[in-house]
């Protein structure tokens, strides 16, 4: 299974200035490509090949007077940018197709040296490696100190340099998991329970079992500090030094609560999944939910952020991961006897059945319904389940600024 790790790098002043070079040319190649199948779009000609478009935008660039400074950087990132080209394109067609599942891809745009997000990739034949001291040796760029927080399972294949928008550096390397090692690190699922799963706003998880888990209300907690940040920045001059410390500051709020979130989905995560066997949520239609009044609450939440941790770790873990859809009536079913008592508005948080009687706690009844409705409450589902292949997660896991040291890179040099 392939998964990405992420760490935070300490780039130097030099090398930052190399990085923003980096991100220019991949920049520049990427737009030019785009603007090639553009023009052969407007006059009905054949789209470029990669092979064409490597040719004309890359060799024939790096002698040319306009684009000569091409030559500055490695050749790698600008045939990966060639290649986030083709791959642009291909989801685009495909979703016109409808054969791309999700939401509707629209057309490649321009990139500009303001997006919130700058990246750029280098493959193994790019010759990057980890060295002995645990620094990150990137061509043309340097060895670049990281904040190392765990060790690699296996040899990265490749690595993406990010800079955010709050102006922090990141390295996301894709590594090849062992699934046996993945296993050995859980305990058996056998004799372990099963747990049907109610997310929502007053609480951000009911289980089955009957735990709550508070909702933290990451976003909520910060907004008065946040109001002040960007009421600061919109009293700024437009372009002027003093805005764009201001714009750091407000991206470096909204990216402690974004981290602070994530951190906590997977915490959360992983101790579902290291103390169940299998797990059953509702398939939530959160885009939906968010253009309602409660659409900060929702987007606060982070549940389909949460959800998809939930997905993959059970997959990497060899647990039973299981979606209800959305249209089974959780909140009206009699858990105890299975008769359907109708909806009820929000604010009803208890209720009694009026065929049993039996008083149920609202949240606490959806989620007996939900493991109900999975079949995980007849069933033990101790099956065990082979993790698949899937494509690597963008944030399976972080370091956001704790120092170990170098040694835990020394094990994983790709010399």
């Amino acid at each position: 299974m392939q998964l990405r790790y992420a760490f935070r790098l300490d780039p130097g002043p030099g090398q930052r200035v190399a990085l923003a070079r980096a991100f220019g040319c991949a920049r520049v190649v990427y737009n030019d490509a785009v603007a090639a199948r553009e023009r052969a779009r407007r006059e009905g000609a054949a789209f470029p090949g990669a092979g064409a478009l490597s040719k004309t935008l890359i060799t024939e660039a790096k002698q040319s007077p306009g684009r000569h400074w091409l030559s500055e950087v490695s050749a790698v990132i600008l045939q990966q940018a060639l290649r986030d080209m083709e791959r642009a394109y291909t989801n685009f067609f495909a979703s016109l197709k409808g054969a791309r599942p999700g939401a509707r891809v629209g057309a490649p745009r321009f990139k500009s040296k303001r997006d919130a997000r700058q990246a750029i990739r280098f493959t193994a034949n790019a010759r990057w490696k980890i060295t002995e001291a645990g620094r990150l040796l990137l061509p043309k760029i340097g060895e670049v100190k990281v904040r190392w927080s765990r060790t690699l399972p296996s040899v990265p294949s490749s690595v993406t340099v990010i800079r955010d928008a709050a102006g922090r550096f990141f390295a996301s390397f894709v590594v090849e998991t062992d699934p046996d090692t993945d296993l050995a690190r859980m305990p058996d699922a056998d004799g372990l329970p099963s747990v049907g799963i109610d997310l929502g706003l007053t609480h951000f998880a009911v289980l089955s079992d009957g735990t709550k888990i508070d909702s933290p209300r990451f976003l909520r907690r910060a907004e008065k500090k946040l109001k002040k940040a960007q009421r600061e920045l919109s009293r700024k001059q437009k372009r002027s030094k003093n805005r764009e410390k201001a714009r750091l500051k407000v991206a470096r709020a909204h990216a402690q609560v974004a981290d602070a979130r994530r951190e906590f989905h997977h915490q959360l995560s992983t101790r579902l999944i290291r103390e169940n066997q299998a797990v059953a949520v509702e398939d939530l239609a959160v885009k939906a939910l968010a253009r309602t009044r409660l659409g900060k609450s929702v987007h606060d939440a982070g549940w389909a952020q949460f959800l998809a941790m939930l997905e993959y770790k059970a997959q990497r873990y060899a647990r039973v991961f299981v979606k209800v859809g959305r249209f089974e009536p959780t909140s009206q079913v009699c858990s105890v006897c299975g008769v359907k008592d109708g909806p009820k508005p929000l604010h009803v948080r208890t209720w009694a059945c009026t065929h049993c009687g039996t008083v149920h706690d609202r949240d606490h009844n959806a989620a007996k319904n939900v493991k109900q409705a999975a079949g995980l409450a007849v069933t033990a589902c101790r099956a065990q389940v082979r993790p698949e292949l899937v494509p690597a997660q963008r944030e399976e896991a972080g370091s956001h600024g704790i120092h170990t040291g170098a040694r835990a890179a020394q094990r994983h040099s790709t010399r």
